[in-house]
This record gives C-alpha cells, structure tokens and sequence, in this order.
C-alpha cells in the first residue's frame, strides 16, 4: 500500500468546494481544512505509487480552484 499526504493550497473562499470534491475521489481517505500556509490536508492511499500518482496528478491536482499542491510520501515500515 502507498500512502501520501497531501498539502493544498486553493483560492480564498473555495474550500469548501474543494474539500467536497477532494471526498469523492476513491483514494482520498481524508481530508482536513488546515491553518497556516497550507488550506487542505488530504491523505491519499493506493494499492501501489504509480496508481496514488495517478491520482493526484490527474485527479487532485486538476480539481478547479486548487492553486498549488505539496505531495509528502509516506515511507513503508515506519508508519
């Protein structure tokens, strides 16, 4: 299993949208409004990396009024 957190940065006012749109999407597991630098945390899971890269590339990342994201990933064994 691969594993990512993700740091989302979109337009003010629109977080709640995109925290909607964020929980639709299979591979997101959670999702959090943050403060600070960062509007959004969501966790991502996939059965492998290329799939969680796929789903943040072409899913998370095209989703409307994100501005920009940081994808932390998780590292196997030391969960």
């Amino acid at each position: 299993m691969a594993s990512a957190y993700v740091l989302i940065n979109c337009e003010l006012g629109s977080e709640e949208a995109v925290i909607s749109q964020l929980k639709m999407l299979d591979a997101v597991k959670e999702v959090h409004g943050t403060f600070g630098a960062y509007d959004i945390l969501a966790k991502v899971d996939a059965i492998e990396v290329s799939v969680l890269r796929e789903a943040i590339t072409w899913k998370i990342r095209k989703i409307d009024k994100i501005r920009s994201t940081l994808t932390l990933m998780s590292i196997e064994g030391q969960e």
